[in-house]
């Protein structure tokens, strides 16, 4: 069995220099749960934060599952993430430095069925350093056309 992808954050990597990437559970519901399995998640404008040792993920977007009618549970509730206390410490002395914050890059189901979320410590990017990263992949996309041609 292999690792199941729910959902990504695929401006991560535009908007933030990735420094490390951590692996932590998520508390969640009964009708949450088939949601994800559903694929029915986005993490668009989503983060992280610790507060009082623990660690949250805000504005994380899963939608209600439509045969759940028992519990109606509000799609952007904050959700308490586990992490050992060892990494939370790390993480509040990390995101303490200036410009480091906690992004979740992608949600999924592990080879033992838990959800999980691929947290990254990250620094922002500015205006000018998205451009660079956009006009480094044009030269690298011209290159291998212009190898693609002289193969022919």
């Amino acid at each position: 069995m292999e690792t199941k992808t729910v959902c990504q954050n695929k401006k991560a990597r535009y908007d933030y220099f990735i420094d490390e990437v951590i692996e932590a559970g998520i508390v969640l519901l009964g009708p949450e749960v088939k949601s994800l399995r559903d694929g029915r998640a986005s993490l668009v404008d989503s983060y992280a934060r610790v507060k009082k040792g623990e660690v949250f993920i805000h504005n994380m977007n899963i939608s209600p599952y439509p045969f759940a009618h028992h519990i109606q549970l509000e799609p952007m509730r904050v959700r308490k993430l586990l992490l050992n206390k060892k990494e939370i410490k790390r993480l509040i002395g990390k995101t303490e430095e200036k410009g480091f914050t906690l992004i979740p890059t992608r949600v999924y189901f592990a080879k033992n069925g838990k959800a999980k979320v691929e947290l990254a410590l990250a620094k922002g990017k500015k205006q000018y350093d998205k451009r660079h990263v956009l006009k480094e992949k044009d030269i690298k996309r011209e290159m291998e056309e212009g190898r693609k041609r002289n193969q022919q």
